[in-house]
């Protein structure tokens, strides 16, 4: 087991600011390292995660978490990334045009788990509102507590099948940004978070391997969600050079009633 007292994150300083074209301020970083020593402690009571080693940690759980939301990170000045900028597929919560204020911007992570990428997203993007959303109640309490620990008071935390809560008026076309990670076949992550989203809303999906053939399968579900492909992002993680994929999906039109649809269904029919 991990000695709590003598495990240190690796800053990586220069590798964020190379891939993401973001790094963390002194606080920032001492929030992540918090969050690592927190996720370790809960680890002996909750299967939060079998990735404890502080690099592995940093690349899979902290790295990979921020790079899906890297082309909405706030540049100095407004807007976003330069390496982001040739996309006109996304939108962003600090640009001019899209009525989106920054204190306004709501953020879900749907099949949050260990909160993964909601509290490192959080963290990053102290002005966004987050929620994370886990059927597993004493997931949920731990990510509570943990969220009181980190001072963040940008993250509630709900206790809810995605299935249910997209069906909810408080929740359903309420959200700017929908996150969701590990949680299942791309069709099925695209039923649970189209619903959730405002119109022009976009839902990133976190894949590790991605075909050409797997998204022209893909766009019939989508757009039968209201939704449609804005841009996929292929990158490699930077320690392992492991290869990762993220999926931008748009919300252009309402998503029909029934969806999404009952517990289970997508999952066992997906679309």
């Amino acid at each position: 087991m991990l000695d709590l007292e003598t495990v240190n994150l690796p800053e990586m300083i220069a590798v964020w600011q190379k891939t993401l074209h973001w790094q963390p301020t002194l606080h920032q970083q001492q929030q992540l390292q918090r969050l690592y020593e927190l996720i370790l402690e809960g680890n002996r009571q909750l299967n939060l995660t079998r990735i404890t080693e502080p690099s592995e940690f940093w690349e899979k759980h902290l790295w990979d978490s921020l790079r899906g939301i890297a082309p909405f990170f706030k540049e100095e000045g407004g807007g976003m990334k330069d390496e982001f900028d040739s996309s006109s597929s996304f939108i962003s919560p600090y640009g001019s045009g899209e009525g989106i204020h920054p204190s306004s911007f709501r953020v879900i992570d749907i099949g949050t788990g260990g909160g993964f990428p909601g509290i490192p997203a959080a963290i990053a993007c102290p002005d966004w509102q987050v929620t994370l959303l886990d059927s597993t109640q004493k997931k949920v309490t731990f990510l509570q507590t943990l969220a009181t620990t980190l001072e963040l008071e940008n993250i509630t935390t709900l206790v809810d099948r995605a299935e249910q809560v997209g069906q909810l008026p408080e929740h359903r076309e309420a959200y700017d940004l929908a996150l969701i990670r590990a949680v299942g076949p791309a069709s099925v992550c695209a039923e649970y978070a189209l619903p959730l989203l405002k119109l022009e809303g976009q839902a990133v999906l976190y894949r590790g391997q991605w075909t050409p053939e797997e998204t022209e399968a893909l766009r019939p579900a989508v757009a039968q969600l209201g939704g449609a492909i804005a841009a996929i992002e292929e990158c490699s993680t930077p320690v392992s050079q492991g290869m990762r994929h993220c999926l931008y999906l748009r919300k252009v039109a309402p998503t029909p009633s029934e969806f999404p649809r009952a517990i289970g269904v997508p999952a066992k029919q997906p679309l």
